[in-house]
């Protein structure tokens, strides 16, 4: 895991529970309109474009709603996520991306959410806009986390975090917020002893790992719209940190079973098996993504190529 600010602050899906995370009690979170639900099933499921689609009517009937814009902004992060995909040190991830001229709409969209709730909320004070706003910086902090812009992701990752915890000062039982919280107190408490003492010196807030840990686990147990992703990227904690691959396993199987034709998560799945020394079943989970009809060419193309790569690391 690259030693920076923040990663992998995305907007997600449908709550359910999470084999292997014990967490407390929470309350359930916005409910977004059944194109959103809809949008996101499909997006889950490996279908991003028309996900995008689903989002892009929620815009059409909720212009000054920043909701519909940070889904149309997930639903491409998850097309640059594929795109970026590496096969490196036994798993598969997205380490590194150059400048590309199609970033532009995917920054212009958080930045039209982020104007949205900021009107919202001159307004009036709501959890949910806070919300909607730390997930559009959190957004932006990923794509300049992949992107190697360190400063600017640190800036971004700051932002999100205080509209997370003034959600949370005004609705304290809103578990989507911890999402986006555990990830910044997992990541800059595991942050090297360097970029610590960077961290000082920019002003960043510190974080806990126990308490990023705590907050994962109760977005993955009861967030309403967070879930699906802070169980994903528990996963790639438990995975490229602690390297506990039986328990990332435990936690990513019941969702590689609810979306089964994800292959990105098929690939996930693999890793983690390889990780464990079960060869067959990561061969198979390996090539069960390389079968998929990935509706997206360039994914479908780059899952292929990942899946050789990683059978070959095999030997089979």
């Amino acid at each position: 895991m690259r030693p920076y600010i923040l990663a992998g602050w995305v907007f997600a899906v449908l709550s359910a529970g999470c084999p292997g995370v014990q967490a407390q009690a929470g309350a359930p979170g916005p409910h977004p309109p059944p194109a959103a639900m809809e949008g996101l099933r499909l997006l889950y499921s490996g279908d991003p474009d028309a996900a995008i689609e689903q989002f892009r009517q929620i815009q059409a009937q909720s212009p000054d709603d920043p909701l519909g814009f940070i889904l149309e902004a997930e639903g491409r992060w998850w097309k640059i996520y594929c795109e970026s995909a590496e096969f490196k040190w036994g798993m598969t991830d997205a380490w590194h991306r150059q400048k590309l001229p199609g970033d532009q709409a995917y920054f212009q969209l958080a930045d039209k959410a982020i104007a949205l709730a900021e009107t919202r909320l001159k307004q009036a004070d709501s959890a949910e806009m806070h919300l909607h706003e730390g997930l559009a910086f959190a957004l932006k902090a990923q794509l300049f986390s992949l992107r190697d812009e360190k400063r600017a992701e640190a800036r971004a990752g700051v932002r999100a975090r205080e509209h997370f915890l003034k959600a949370l000062a005004l609705d304290p039982s809103l578990a989507d917020a911890d999402m986006g919280l555990g990830l910044y107190n997992y990541y800059v408490d595991t942050l090297s002893t360097i970029a610590k003492v960077l961290r000082f010196f920019m002003g960043i807030p510190g974080g806990s790992k126990t308490e990023g840990v705590r907050q994962l686990r109760l977005a993955a147990e009861h967030g309403a719209i967070t879930s699906a992703e802070a169980r994903f990227y528990l996963v790639k904690n438990l995975r490229n940190i602690d390297r506990d691959y039986e328990q990332a396993l435990k936690v990513m199987e019941p969702l590689a079973a609810q979306y089964p034709s994800n292959a990105i998560f098929q690939l996930v799945l693999g890793d983690l098996n390889a990780k464990l020394g079960r060869t067959d079943k990561a061969a198979a989970h390996y090539r069960a993504a390389a079968a998929l009809p990935v509706p997206d060419a360039a994914c479908r193309e780059h899952i292929q190529m990942l899946s050789r790569a990683a059978l070959a690391a095999l030997g089979v």
